[in-house]
């Protein structure tokens, strides 16, 4: 059995625009045309590729199809580089990355490289602990995760710890956590969650003996706008060092104590050998180094 470049880029083309109406404007074919391609392809394999849901989804079948597209597509283009016949067209070069580092650390580095090559970077955001499974379906060719086990076919760089510390106005903290026993009142006082897989302020209260279940909670589930509800003074929160740092000089926030809860972040992409990849990875991982806590 081949498979076809031509059919699975165009399954990609349709996971990436999320429909066969918008895959077949990219495409420049009717839409009938495309869902052909995709029928043959799932012929040529013997195996469903696509959930025709709103938007459309790949079958875990899918992924690896997916994988050899877009890495076909970098190759030929590192390829045609190399040979003096590549066109002014960027290259799309898709990355996961979760919420806090895309709101501190991460864009630094990929506008050196927007400056130095003809790239545009498509971003997916996710938490930490979930942007490896990103990679394992092909649809990001690196990410910032948590996981240091190599993804099958990936290659891991150690970026550096996150650190995160628990932070609240001043007025909160005369408001809620004034009195004699913190313990105590940091099971009464609100505190503000990203969303309900953060378990960051789980790990804080449990450290200080606190039962996690009994705080009232907001959820504010984008990065600046946490920090900005801490320091409106909503609620006590987590904050890396990289967001509070201001605020903590301008006594616009105080640190609350405790254990700083450290989350340690990895750099892992195909295992390619791209000059593209190449230079992201060493974008990425030097900006990393130099701003996480090693």
């Amino acid at each position: 059995m081949r498979l076809s470049a031509e059919l699975a880029e165009t399954l990609v083309v349709v996971l990436d625009e999320g429909s066969l109406d918008s895959a077949a404007r990219r495409l420049h074919i009717t839409p009938s045309a495309v869902s052909q391609r995709i029928k043959a392809l799932e012929e040529q394999v013997g195996r469903v590729l696509l959930v025709r849901s709103k938007p459309v989804r790949p079958t875990d079948a899918a992924h690896a199809i997916v994988r050899y597209a877009r890495q076909l597509s970098l190759l030929e283009h590192d390829a045609l580089a190399e040979l003096g016949g590549a066109d002014d067209a960027r290259v799309s070069v898709p990355l996961a990355v979760n919420a806090d580092s895309l709101a501190t650390w991460f864009l630094a580095p990929l506008a050196r490289l927007a400056s130095r090559y003809p790239l545009v970077f498509d971003l997916h955001r996710d938490d930490q602990d979930f942007t490896a499974g990103l990679l394992e379906s092909g649809t990001v060719m690196g990410a910032v995760t948590s996981r240091a086990e190599p993804v099958s076919g990936c290659a891991v760089s150690s970026l550096g710890v996150l650190r995160y510390e628990a932070v609240a106005t001043p007025a909160y903290v005369g408001t809620w956590l004034s009195g004699p026993d913190r313990e105590r009142s940091l099971a009464a006082a609100p505190l503000i969650d990203f969303d309900r897989r953060d378990d960051l302020q789980r790990q804080w209260l449990t450290a200080r003996g606190v039962d996690p279940s009994r705080p009232p909670r907001h959820f504010v589930p984008a990065s600046h706008d946490f920090a900005a509800a801490t320091r409106l003074g909503l609620g006590w929160a987590l904050l890396p060092r990289l967001q509070s740092q201001a605020a903590l000089d301008a006594n616009e926030l105080v640190l609350l104590g405790g254990p700083p809860v450290d989350v340690p972040l990895y750099w892992q992409q195909w295992n390619l050998r791209s000059p593209v990849l190449d230079a992201v990875a060493d974008e990425i991982v030097a900006e990393g180094r130099r701003v996480l806590v090693v």
